[in-house]
């Protein structure tokens, strides 16, 4: 039976989890996912424990945060003035709102605390800091030309 290697076009089923056991994502009702190993189109470990793996064999990954959402970043949670904000504005706790950096690029952050005087707005990704687990089932896999 052939063994998936780097070029090879591959399908997947996976669960991804906290390392606590909550699931995050499972592909079982749906389509495997589909992708060609070394392409970089996904987290660089996910693709390399697919590497070896037989069509029906079944694999369980711990990447660490920083092979996935990276670590958290203290500079990323910053305090605003709420008169920066517009007057018809009202931040709520848990929303998600885009800004725009120094250089104009869009960034997404959460809204992680809201007094009188400024909104703290968190721009770390929800997963940053946090290791993942796949469990991954290897469905298919097609040989690279």
């Amino acid at each position: 039976m052939v063994q998936a290697r780097s070029g090879d076009t591959v399908r997947v089923h996976y669960v991804s989890r906290l390392a606590n056991g909550r699931v995050l994502d499972d592909s079982a009702r749906r389509e495997p996912l589909q992708f060609t190993i070394g392409s970089g189109r996904l987290i660089s470990a996910f693709e390399e424990a697919v590497v070896g793996m037989r069509p029906s064999e079944t694999k369980t990954v711990r990447i660490p945060s920083e092979g996935v959402y990276g670590c958290r970043q203290d500079g990323l949670v910053f305090k605003v003035d709420r008169r920066q904000m517009p007057p018809t504005y009202e931040p709520k706790l848990g929303h998600q709102i885009q800004i725009h950096h120094i250089d104009d690029q869009a960034i997404v952050a959460r809204i992680v605390e809201v007094t009188d005087a400024y909104v703290t707005l968190d721009a770390n990704h929800p997963l940053a800091g946090k290791d993942i687990v796949f469990d991954i089932r290897l469905v298919e896999v097609a040989r690279a030309a």
